[in-house]
């Protein structure tokens, strides 16, 4: 147990006007006690750390120059907003983080006015700030809108394409730059080599200015061309900067820790800037706490932990977690094949392909965070007779979505999408929920679509996509730990488009697509004690179905009910379009189908999360009885 941090110059700030009143002397007080009030909070709750203590001067400056609400301020991914949410009201909340009911751990528009736009996936800051510097321009709304996004973030190529614009468009919009060399994992590709090389470059912005005054009376159009023609000069006895040739004002590298380095920068541009400025500033992820700074990719994220040790507190799992499962057997497979290779989207730890980069690093990429590049990389590897593993969370695959289609099944190309974090995610809430997968593939052609029931038939899915050639496949399972079933030492080649007979009955069918296959098995024990002889299927593909198997429970139960953790239209949907095609429906088969609601659903424990979905034991008795007419009171039985 540890005593609540003591505060004395935070417990005067319940809001940023109330900041605005302190001196800037006090500013480095203040930072140290947002630290200690983040990282006791956080020690309660888990969640995103090192992000956000390397944030905290760079957070107070921004709100203390600025006057926010009415300018507005984006955070990129919004994983570094807890001392943004300190200092905006929501203090009183902050042990709440990620629990039921409690804040958000992302920014989010529904909570505070001080959120004007939601985050949680990464480099949309810069085209949100855009559009709202328009709107500024357009109502004539004299406000500032400031972008900060870090540098792992601008391996994405909206964050360019943002850039791109905003420069075309001469617009105020001031972007911030937080280079801390990291994203999640430590950043990749030329981007992050180049922002290690940039200088600060001599004065410019009078120079620039000066250059603007006097070609000004020749019209707009001459004068942004004699700009350009300016900077492009100064690109070749400087250096210059990329963001300088895209129209945007370089400013930095800056101290991002140092307050008489930030204010005097912030306010310059406040007062002077007339177009798109970009302020480089360099932090440190997990500034202010040791264990974070001495190892900031594991504590990006974190499970509650001892302040003073910093341990991280771990429930003893009963099974091992899917993700280590799937990264076991892909390694077990490439030692077999040396045509398999593993793509990640900045997330090797995240998506377990770090142990396949520690044994193979050759044959292992980590390409930043481009998902769309990631795709369209593995279509290509796939098109030299590479076998690619592009391993991506669910809620990230749908970034790179147009690149699944066109890229690779339009083309056939054997490119082999292992989907983790697949269904709820627990406190990480909407914005990483893996819904959509299913709906999203299945409707593709050719593609072969599989989820996995338990941690043995991950093993077995992964050597069956190792082994299939004849265009893409996927096989999707959840965030956390298995259900505890015996391991094979291999994974077996499953028959594409079967699935299997859990449990035979002879009234209701239970079809299952994944893991909610043991709470189905759990629900069969109670219909079988009311008298409901219970059937339970392994579906184990949502595409191709197995036909046979499906025609053989529609005939043989009076109710069949598909149970997935995804939305609508994906494998129930499947089954009920090939029931009605195939004159299945017309006996008078009842048919239910559980999905996820038709609602963005708030963090909670996973367990709250599916009782509420009634895709839990309970759940799923009550559908097959309400779908009978019962009335009987559902429980769990023993």
């Amino acid at each position: 147990m540890t005593s609540t941090p003591n505060t004395p110059l935070l417990d005067q700030v319940n809001w940023p006007a109330d900041l605005r009143r302190i001196d800037d002397r006090e500013l480095p007080q203040l930072a140290r006690e947002v630290r200690d009030e983040m990282i006791d909070a956080v020690s309660k709750t888990g969640g995103h750390l090192g992000a956000g203590l390397g944030v905290v001067e760079l957070t107070i400056a921004i709100h203390k120059v600025f006057n926010t609400p009415d300018d507005r301020l984006i955070f990129d991914v919004g994983h570094q907003c807890y001392p943004h949410k300190i200092l905006t009201g929501r203090r009183d909340r902050i042990r709440t983080l990620r629990q039921e009911d409690g804040l958000s751990g992302f920014t989010k528009r529904a909570e505070s006015e001080y959120d004007p736009f939601g985050a949680a996936h990464s480099s949309t800051s810069i085209s949100a700030g855009l559009g709202m510097a328009v709107a500024a321009d357009l109502s004539a709304t004299p406000r500032n809108v400031i972008a900060v996004i870090g540098d792992g973030a601008l391996s994405a190529g909206m964050a360019y394409e943002a850039l791109n614009n905003a420069g075309a468009l001469d617009a105020r919009l001031i972007v911030i730059l937080n280079d801390n060399d990291m994203s999640i994992a430590p950043p990749t590709g030329a981007m992050s080599a180049y922002l290690a090389r940039l200088a600060s470059g001599r004065t410019y912005m009078g120079f620039r200015e000066f250059g603007k005054k006097l070609t000004a009376y020749l019209g707009k159009n001459v004068d942004r061309a004699i700009t350009r023609a300016v900077e492009h000069a100064r690109g070749y006895v400087t250096g210059g900067t990329m963001f300088e040739e895209m129209g945007f004002y370089h400013i930095g590298p800056i101290d991002g820790h140092s307050f008489e380095h930030l204010l005097p920068v912030l306010r310059n541009v406040r007062d002077n800037a007339k177009g798109p400025v970009l302020i480089h500033v360099v932090t440190q992820k997990g500034k202010g706490y040791p264990p974070a700074e001495a190892a900031a990719d594991k504590y990006h994220g974190v499970n509650k932990f001892d302040v003073i040790t910093g341990t991280q507190a771990k429930a003893k799992p009963n099974a091992p977690a899917y993700t280590s499962v799937f990264a076991e057997a892909l390694v077990q497979e490439a030692k077999l094949d040396e045509k398999i290779v593993g793509i990640t989207a900045a997330m090797p730890s995240g998506t377990g392909l770090d142990k396949l980069q520690n044994l193979f690093p050759e044959r292992t990429f980590d390409v930043g965070i481009a998902e769309q590049h990631a795709v369209t990389f593995a279509a290509g590897l796939a098109a030299e007779g590479y076998k690619p593993f592009c391993a991506l969370y669910s809620t990230f695959l749908q970034r790179g979505y147009d690149q699944v289609v066109h890229d690779v099944a339009i083309q056939g190309l054997p490119v082999r999408f292992p989907i983790d974090r697949a269904g709820f995610v627990g406190a990480d809430g909407p914005t990483h929920a893996g819904s959509f997968d299913t709906g999203f593939l299945a409707s593709l052609p050719g593609f072969v679509v599989m989820a996995a029931a338990d941690e043995a038939e991950l093993k077995h899915m992964v050597r069956t996509a190792a082994a299939y050639n004849d265009g893409p496949i996927s096989f999707r399972y959840p965030r956390g730990e298995g259900v505890g079933v015996d391991m094979p030492e291999r994974g077996e080649i499953l028959e594409i488009g079967k699935g299997r007979v859990m449990k035979q009955g002879t009234k209701v069918a239970l079809l299952s697509f994944g893991t909610r296959l043991a709470d189905c098995l759990l629900a069969a024990e109670d219909l079988d004690a009311a008298g409901l002889s219970t059937t339970v299927v392994d579906a184990r593909f949502a595409k191709p179905l197995d036909h046979d198997l499906i025609r053989q429970l529609a005939r043989h139960h009076e109710i069949v009910v598909t149970v997935e953790e995804g939305a609508i239209g994906g494998f129930g949907s499947q089954v009920m379009h090939f029931l009605a095609n195939d004159g299945l429906l017309d006996s008078g088969l009842k048919i239910r189908s559980l999905v996820l609601p038709d609602l963005w659903m708030d963090q909670a424990k996973p367990e709250t999360m599916y009782a509420k979905a009634g895709l839990d034991r309970a759940g799923i008795v009550k559908t097959v009885f309400d779908a009978l007419g019962r009335g009987a009171k559902v429980g769990a039985a023993g």
